[in-house]
């Protein structure tokens, strides 16, 4: 292998994280997203009734695919929503050139449901769990 080449398994596999441009074009996606949601630029009786929050997207390495991490504020059922921005992705990939300008393809869209509250829920209730509790407020005798 030549010094300098880059192979498709080294340039896409890194463990660097995503890049600058993934996240500066992941953060213009996000609230352009938000953007067409709020103005109900896509008719759906779901979508019509539902307010969601757009926590975070996620750029492929190629911008080629978005996966947007959403939440409903008010007791929508997330996997409901999930499956209907699904099934509508088409029409908010053909709704946001308007709103991004500058790229070259409109990524497809994939959209997962927000688990990062029950991550923290999880993680308060271990901390609050007795047998942890003894063990954090317990002094520590080793310490002198």
């Amino acid at each position: 292998m030549e010094k300098g080449h880059i192979t498709a398994k080294s340039r896409f596999n890194s463990s660097k994280g995503p890049s600058q441009r993934q996240l500066r074009v992941a953060e213009n996606v996000r609230h352009a997203l938000i953007q067409v949601l709020q103005r109900g630029e896509v008719s759906d009786p779901i979508l019509d009734k539902a307010v969601i929050s757009v926590s975070e997207v996620r750029m492929s390495p190629d911008l080629k695919i978005a996966t947007c991490i959403i939440s409903p504020l008010g007791p929508q059922d997330v996997n409901i929503l999930v499956k209907t921005l699904a099934k509508n992705a088409k029409a908010l990939r053909h709704q946001l050139p308007a709103h991004l300008g500058g790229m070259k393809y409109m990524p497809d869209f994939r959209f997962r449901p927000d688990e990062s509250f029950d991550n923290y829920a999880k993680i308060d209730a271990l901390l609050r769990d007795p047998t942890v509790a003894r063990d954090v407020d317990a002094p520590d005798e080793d310490v002198q």
